[in-house]
């Protein structure tokens, strides 16, 4: 496998696709098996110029792309300014370019696309239109579908509307839905979803729940768990809370101990305190081992300090969250140049949404950094 990457902070498009498509060029020799294309939102009215440019001068056998709020390329994160990232790869065997629409239907959600549905395994990388792409459903339907698929990627992220975000898959280009290219297992890449979260308090199991609220956990109020573990904080971990508060849901319920990773993390919406009831982001069913969550700069730093400890690796994708770069560190470049201290080939995207497995299952995430790792050692 070789893999090549490239970013342009050029205003003009024109040149700026030039200088990116030069590097790659310049890496790879040959023509690559695929491309991931992102651009930031000054360069949306000239995604197609841009589109047709790369596959005229690079010729990949498939190409992917979107708009986004901000982008990665190396060791940089580009924000909420003009810039073009590529990322590049040959990888030596087949892979398979993947469009996706979901069509609501009077029972059911219909998911139309290519084989991918029915693929037993290999990687999804997979970016859709928030706006018009129902990802959570489309997951549940993939679970059953295509169950040991891993799929990473994320929700294009330039607009704040239906049909102002662009997607890219070869030659045309769509305003809605989702497109993305299939791996098969023969790639060697692995998937890391870096949550950002640390447990506090102990873990409980819901008693009592009904859809997204619970209302017992261990036999007791809701509420009155939470107030019990806001109690035993220290104050930093008090003040963090106003940040929001957060709870872990535990995915692999057959393991006996859970630590960082083991949780599928959701925010708490609010709480009734007549009944001590929790609202929370996700269905949770009774018997389900959940624990609260804090969230900071310091635990998203350790977080995914702690994912990617010994994983060297060729190349990465890399799936932000548009709520972190500097609004969430205080300084550029966080994620990205973690990432590539592990990896020489890096690009990607902020999303609105990324998608990644939490023990072995395809979950959309908020506030996450998803990551493709290849060939690592």
């Amino acid at each position: 496998m070789k893999f090549a990457s490239a970013l342009s902070e050029h205003p003009l498009a024109t040149q700026a696709v030039g200088e990116v498509v030069g590097q790659v060029l310049e890496t790879l020799g040959t023509p690559p098996d695929v491309i991931m294309l992102f651009v930031t939102a000054p360069h949306t009215g000239a995604l197609e110029d841009i589109a047709r440019t790369v596959r005229r001068l690079v010729n990949p056998r498939v190409l992917v792309g979107a708009t986004a709020v901000s982008v990665i390329g190396g060791s940089q994160e580009v924000e909420e300014t003009s810039a073009i990232a590529v990322w590049a790869a040959s990888l030596g065997v087949d892979v398979e370019p993947v469009r996706l629409d979901a069509i609501p239907t009077q029972d059911n959600l219909f998911v139309a696309g290519g084989g991918v549905l029915n693929r037993n395994d290999g990687t999804l990388l997979l970016i859709a239109d928030p706006f018009s792409f129902p990802v959570e459903h489309v997951l549940d339907h993939l679970r059953g579908t295509a169950p040991d698929v891993a799929i990473v990627g994320g929700m294009a992220s330039a607009a704040r509307g239906p049909g102002g975000n662009v997607l890219v898959l070869d030659d045309e280009l769509f305003r809605s839905g989702a497109v993305g290219v299939w791996l098969p297992p023969t790639v060697d890449v692995s998937a890391v979803v870096s949550q950002g979260c640390r447990p506090i308090g102990s873990p409980y199991v819901v008693t009592k729940a009904e859809r997204n609220v619970i209302y017992e956990l261990a036999g007791q109020e809701a509420l009155s768990r939470l107030n019990e573990t806001i109690d035993a904080l220290d104050d930093h971990d008090k003040r963090l809370l106003a940040n929001g508060l957060h709870i872990g849901h535990v995915i692999d319920e057959q393991r006996d101990d859970h630590s960082r990773g083991d949780f599928l993390i959701r925010g708490v919406l609010g709480a009734d305190r007549k009944i001590g009831a929790l609202a929370i982001g996700a269905e949770v069913p009774v018997g389900a081992t959940v624990q609260f969550q804090v969230r900071d700069a310091a635990s998203a730093t350790e977080d995914l300090t702690a994912m990617l400890v010994g994983r060297d690796s060729a190349a990465a994708l890399v799936f932000t969250c548009n709520g972190r770069g500097t609004q969430l560190f205080g300084r550029p470049n966080h994620d990205a140049s973690m990432v590539n201290e592990q990896a020489p080939a890096v690009a990607g995207m902020f999303c609105a949404g990324e998608l990644g497995p939490v023990g072995g299952v395809n979950f959309v995430h908020e506030f996450t950094a998803s990551i493709a790792l290849f060939g690592t050692t």
